[in-house]
């Protein structure tokens, strides 16, 4: 490997400072405005998540603190209910108004460049298949059958959990919906979008009890390939396993 090639990181993060006196000048265009939500019109399916229902026993400050990372999880399926809590606790809508909604998590510009598919293994009465998370109607869109597994694993550098996991989520950045904004320095408002998204992850899943861990290791373009998507205006980022955990 060249050195041109082994300090692209450092080269990342210096070019895209904010420098005094020196802010790109940039009108937004608002007639070209990426959409705020991604939506399969040809799913094979939807499917309506049930509404999501809190229990209030629950104590925050001691979810904060049991939460670890779990990469063993029993063969037991996870519900439908906790498969719902999890999607509405990353990415759901909170409080909507007509030309916006807050959501669990904060965002850049309120943008919320980072897309959720759901690839389930072993939820009770869900088929196994690829699916997205329709978030402005808290639904499912299924969008390819079957047992995924060894893709998703093998696209998270052969980590056996995400093949022994009850769900791999995918989560994958829309570019254009937050560079229309922030140019190139775009990409340091999503990751940490998609920090976001990982945190609340981990608490919902210590909150019901589940094994959770997230992965930061893939192979980008293989599970781009399996979600057909491009890798340049949508890519794969980040990915989270879930699970029954050992007790």
């Amino acid at each position: 490997m060249n050195n041109k090639m082994e300090k692209f990181g450092d080269d990342f993060q210096q070019k895209s400072k904010y420098l005094r006196n020196q802010l790109p000048g940039h009108r937004l265009d608002w007639s070209i405005k990426p959409e705020t939500y991604k939506t399969y019109q040809n799913a094979m399916k939807t499917i309506k998540l049930p509404t999501p229902e809190f229990d209030n026993e629950i104590k925050f400050w001691q979810v904060l603190v049991n939460r670890k990372s779990t990469r063993k999880f029993k063969k037991d399926p996870i519900t439908l209910s906790e498969l719902s809590l999890l999607l509405y606790g990353m990415t759901g809508l909170t409080r909507v108004f007509p030309q916006f909604a807050f959501r669990t998590i904060p965002s850049a510009g309120g943008l919320y460049p980072i897309e959720v598919y759901p690839v389930i293994n072993n939820v009770k009465d869900i088929e196994q298949g690829i699916y997205h998370y329709n978030i402005p109607n808290h639904s499912l869109e299924l969008l390819k059958k079957g047992d995924f597994r060894v893709e998703v694993a093998r696209g998270c550098l052969d980590q056996q959990i995400a093949y022994n996991s009850a769900v791999n989520f995918v989560w994958t950045a829309m570019i254009e919906r937050s560079k229309w904004k922030y140019l190139q320095r775009c990409y340091r408002y999503i990751y940490l979008d998609a920090g976001h998204i990982g945190q609340n992850f981990y608490l919902i899943a210590e909150a019901l009890g589940l094994g959770a861990c997230s992965i930061g290791a893939i192979y980008d373009d293989e599970l781009n390939e399996l979600l057909k998507i491009d890798g340049i205006n949508e890519t794969a980022i980040y990915v989270g396993v879930v699970g029954k955990k050992f007790q």
